[in-house]
């Protein structure tokens, strides 16, 4: 059963290659990233894997946990993590979760309907603190992902759970952002101290409302 924006992302008990975990207390305050990867020793996962690890600071500062999935086991995923660091200049920072009776891919619908070997799909989940999905992405398993756009949704993600505004297309963080049409124009005086401009009477647009807290690149 397909995982819908707004539900609580399902819980489990799995192996990891950093010990056992129970994913909704593992997750804790934080945000999340769940992404799956087809099986060890692939090379578009060893890019994927290794790139998420060189951005490790990204999601920390945003308060991310990244967390991968493979369908194999964990000795398999800790011999895999040296090619990784090797290929990757890097060092895994996170845990891969060992999934080889495939609970974790089935519970998140990530097995691949073509698939004769059961393998997962690149997906990727993002989930709140309030353990409810934010987004779903599905990729090929030919395609690798891109992790800066992640990181780019995710922005968007944190600072739309906790004002009032929506991103419009191409937003970057710093760039001004769309107030909701449920906010009035007076109210947006009040709301929006930075001011704003009316494009149309739907589109309005106001500096990035959390600017001054953030520390930008």
């Amino acid at each position: 059963m397909a995982i819908r924006l707004g539900e609580i992302a399902p819980d489990f008990v799995a192996e990891t290659t950093e010990g056992q975990i129970s994913f909704h207390d593992w997750l804790g305050d934080s945000w999340g990233i769940l992404f799956s990867h087809p099986a060890d020793f692939t090379p578009v996962c060893t890019t994927e894997l290794g790139t998420v690890a060189n951005l490790k600071a990204e999601f920390d500062k945003r308060n991310v946990k990244p967390i991968a999935v493979s369908v194999d086991g964990v000795d398999s995923h800790k011999e895999w993590v040296k090619d990784i660091n090797e290929v990757m200049k890097t060092t895994v920072n996170y845990p891969i979760i060992a999934d080889p009776e495939r609970k974790v891919s089935f519970l998140y619908d990530m097995i691949h309907p073509e698939s004769l070997e059961n393998a997962t799909v690149r997906s990727v989940f993002i989930i709140g603190p309030d353990k409810k999905v934010k987004l779903t992405l599905t990729y090929p398993a030919s395609t690798g992902r891109n992790f800066h756009e992640i990181l780019r949704v995710i922005d968007s993600l944190q600072l739309t759970t906790y004002h009032q505004v929506a991103t419009p297309a191409n937003w970057e963080k710093g760039q001004e952002c769309v107030i909701v049409p449920a906010v009035s124009n007076e109210e947006a005086l009040t709301k929006f101290p930075k001011g704003f401009k009316q494009v149309k009477p739907y589109l309005r647009l106001t500096p990035q409302p959390n600017l001054d807290q953030e520390v930008l690149d």
